[in-house]
């Protein structure tokens, strides 16, 4: 047997290991890259917004384009959407929001809490005492994104949006929401792999 006839026989074990462990590997690859499958089981907490809702990308006058890029730009938002006047549900929810950011140690500092005032705008003493740091945005006013709410609340839409928490990535893209009706423990779990894996905000 030849030098080269040797070293060939000699590689092919070593060649059938390297495709036995790279074969499962290059098969998930294409199956999640090149196809349109994804697994079936998820670990998300909260409702996936599909396909993500770019508010960049709504309708608005430039005035108001302007007001709502400052408004999320460079921060992940805990975002709720309710009457000024704050009842129940609201306040649940902005509990929520808070409890979450507090809990997410560092990585709080990556986000920030945003109440969308759609009416009867806004109980100030309830506000600043509990929720010191939530910005508020009053969508009943004469400014500029005041007076084009319309396509604005459209984004958020879905039922007792009071009851919803939705995030908004740095980007302005809507991408998830929790019902506070149902356990929203996992909101917290959710954020930390986003803000852990994102390198925006």
């Amino acid at each position: 047997m030849t030098a080269t006839v040797q070293t060939r026989s000699n590689r092919l074990p070593l060649l059938g290991m390297v495709a036995m462990f790279a074969a499962p590997l290059a098969a998930a690859f294409w199956l999640y890259y090149g196809t349109g499958w994804r697994p079936g089981g998820t670990t998300n907490h909260g409702t996936l917004i599909t396909p993500v809702r770019e508010l960049p990308s709504l309708p608005l006058p430039q005035p108001a384009r302007k007001e709502l890029d400052a408004l999320f730009a460079g921060k992940w938002s805990l975002v709720v959407v309710a009457d000024g006047r704050c009842a129940e549900a609201c306040r649940n929810s902005l509990v929520y929001t808070r409890q979450t950011q507090l809990g997410m140690g560092r990585l709080g500092a990556r986000m920030q809490r945003v109440l969308l005032a759609t009416g009867q705008c806004c109980d100030r003493a309830y506000l600043g005492q509990e929720h010191a740091g939530l910005r508020v945005t009053d969508l009943t006013g004469s400014d500029a994104l005041g007076a084009s709410r319309e396509p604005l609340l459209a984004a958020f839409a879905g039922e007792r949006q009071d009851e919803q928490i939705y995030i908004v990535d740095p980007l302005g893209n809507l991408m998830m929401r929790y019902d506070t009706r149902s356990n929203p423990k996992g909101l917290r779990e959710d954020l930390k792999k986003l803000l852990d894996l994102s390198h925006i905000g």
